[in-house]
């Protein structure tokens, strides 16, 4: 399998790739994807990072694993393929977003690439799933290789936001310099959401931070993109369209 990034991620996280219980990873992967039904398709599993380089990150959103039915998954946490209905979290994610920011989020895409065109990395914690097993690949060493990255960023220079929904994500608090703004709160699920997400206003949040410094806020409406780039589902080649 070819786990390439394609951008500066690659030089960036050369060393993390060439550990041991990467290797292992790759392994677990290639057996998993030969064996089983797995979400996303292969050439998607890195999407998060091949959307938006190491530089031009802004925000982070740090979902658990990628959905677990047929054609939901895209490689984006907490998003779905366009024309896929909206899960539960995700109608809630829209919902906060009309309450804090007073738009009109009804009969949007899932997509969630317009968000990654502005630099917004939804990275989930663990890459990849079992089809109708959620964290089957949880202990598989993802999330050692996520936490990477988030302690990358958490060390970055250049200031950004980091929204940390659920217990799971809020553990990454230990990863992130306190010279960047974190943004906690309640997981969006229906178990969840009316217990502290709800509220919260993380959208809001982030561009007063993100114009505080100097840096173009997130236009949170803008959930599809077509100019991001394109992938090869064979391949995992990016193409420019």
């Amino acid at each position: 399998m070819d786990f390439s990034i394609g951008n500066e991620w690659d030089d960036i996280l050369f060393e993390e790739k060439g550990k041991e219980y990467f290797h292992q990873i790759e392994e677990f992967i290639k057996r998993e994807y030969e064996e089983y039904t797995v979400y996303p398709p292969r050439s998607l599993i890195f999407s998060a990072l091949k959307y938006v380089p190491f530089s031009d990150v802004k925000v982070v959103i740090v979902g658990q694993d990628p959905y677990i039915n047929p054609g939901q998954a895209n490689g984006l946490a907490f998003a779905v393929s366009d024309g896929v209905p909206l899960p539960p979290s995700l109608r809630n994610i829209y919902k906060e977003i009309e309450n804090d920011l007073g738009v009109n989020m009804a009969g949007k895409s899932g997509e969630l690439t317009g968000w990654a065109k502005q630099g917004v990395l939804l990275l989930n914690a663990t890459l990849t799933v079992r089809a109708s097993e959620s964290n089957a690949h949880s202990r598989c060493g993802w999330q050692r290789f996520t936490d990477s990255v988030i302690a990358k960023l958490g060390q970055r220079e250049k200031p950004l936001v980091f929204i940390l929904w659920g217990r799971n994500a809020r553990s990454k608090v230990s990863l992130i310099s306190s010279s960047h703004c974190i943004i906690e709160s309640a997981h969006p699920s229906p178990l969840s959401a009316h217990n502290g997400f709800f509220g919260s206003k993380p959208f809001s949040r982030a561009n007063k931070f993100l114009l505080s410094r100097g840096q173009t806020p997130i236009n949170w409406e803008e959930v599809v993109s077509f100019g991001l780039p394109k992938y090869y589902l064979g391949t995992g080649k990016i193409i420019r369209g």
